[in-house]
């Protein structure tokens, strides 16, 4: 790995996002497009900046981000608990007010299976007594 470039993963639902941060203008690139092009979403684009509005490192990296798996918004999320596990490695001072704001823990939040003889995860088929 390259000198001043920090590597970590994010995680949500089923998405994984491996994020590469080093020193730059404020690039963006995700699966090798832009930020903009990729996340179509203006909400999708504020979630990823989100560490670093609050460390006030806005602009100060170039980001590069491999991401998979889930939908889009699962891996808006993924991609935001990797900048800020990244950020720590930037730097310890920012682990206050990442870990106040709960961006360093992992979402174990997942869809829960289908089960037979139901027609969900919980809803039931219409129940008729004749």
């Amino acid at each position: 790995m390259k000198e001043n470039q920090y590597y970590s993963t994010g995680r949500r639902k089923t998405s994984v996002a491996r994020v590469y941060l080093k020193p730059g203008e404020g690039r963006i690139l995700i699966n090798k497009k832009d930020a903009d092009e990729y996340l179509m979403r203006e909400t999708l684009k504020m979630i990823i900046m989100q560490p670093f509005e609050l460390t006030g490192t806005t602009g100060q990296f170039d980001v590069s981000i491999n991401v998979n798996g889930g939908g889009i918004s699962g891996q808006a999320g993924a991609i935001k608990h990797g900048i800020s596990r990244a950020l720590l490695k930037v730097s310890e001072d920012y682990r206050k007010p990442l870990k106040k704001a709960g961006y360093l823990t992992r979402d174990a939040r997942e869809v829960e299976r289908k089960k037979y003889g139901q027609r969900g995860a919980r809803a039931r088929f219409q129940f008729s007594k004749r």
